[in-house]
């Protein structure tokens, strides 16, 4: 996304005048979720200092700076358990738009997670897991991707320790295990990741 982040961190770039994460915060309040903590590495201060407390967003914000080096997917969401709680957890991606109710996701789990999961876009259209009869898998037809939404119980990172890790080989491993549920999505969903996707999501959301 350079040369748009070198000074704003992605979660902030703006869609027809509003942040990023703004989106999702609202949406996640119109859900009923209004305990929300937010990881971030570059740039946070500015996270921080654009979304305060969350109490104009009628939201509770706490947040999990990771510090001097970028922890990664898994390493950011570990670094943050302790303010998580014990009780499963909503995980949803700050570069990623989308209409998603989520309200629809699950409040408890008898899996270790739960993926939301959209049709391939073009720039991944071998997709990330098949969903089966029996959850998440690895193998299987259609492959969907993962859209970056989804609910994790404490205890998908038991096994896990302090530092820098990704998620997706977690995710792969507990796939082949059988113990990841899922859901496919078929509304709307844009990952940000190039300034030609967020050019495209402004005129989505400016002509609606």
């Amino acid at each position: 996304m350079r040369p748009l982040t070198d000074q704003t961190p992605k979660p902030l770039l703006k869609v027809a005048g509003k942040t990023l994460i703004e989106y999702h915060i609202a949406a996640l309040v119109l859900a009923g979720i209004n305990e929300i903590v937010i990881n971030h590495a570059w740039l946070g201060a500015q996270i921080e200092d654009h979304l305060g407390d969350g109490s104009r967003y009628h939201a509770n914000i706490q947040y999990s700076p990771e510090g001097g080096q970028a922890l990664e997917t898994g390493g950011g969401i570990y670094h943050a358990l302790p303010l998580l709680g014990n009780a499963p957890f909503i995980v949803v991606n700050a570069d990623i738009w989308t209409d998603y109710p989520f309200n629809h996701l699950p409040t408890s789990l008898n899996s270790l997670a739960h993926l939301v999961l959209v049709p391939n876009p073009s720039f991944n259209s071998a997709g990330d897991f098949a969903l089966c009869d029996d959850g998440i898998r690895n193998n299987g037809s259609p492959q969907y991707t993962f859209s970056g939404i989804a609910v994790y119980h404490p205890r998908f990172f038991e096994d896990c320790t302090s530092g820098k890790f990704p998620l997706a080989p977690m995710l792969h491993r507990t796939a082949d295990e059988g113990q990841i549920s899922g859901e496919i999505y078929s509304g709307q969903w844009f990952d940000v990741g190039t300034p030609q996707r967020l050019t495209e999501l402004q005129q989505l959301i400016t002509s609606n």
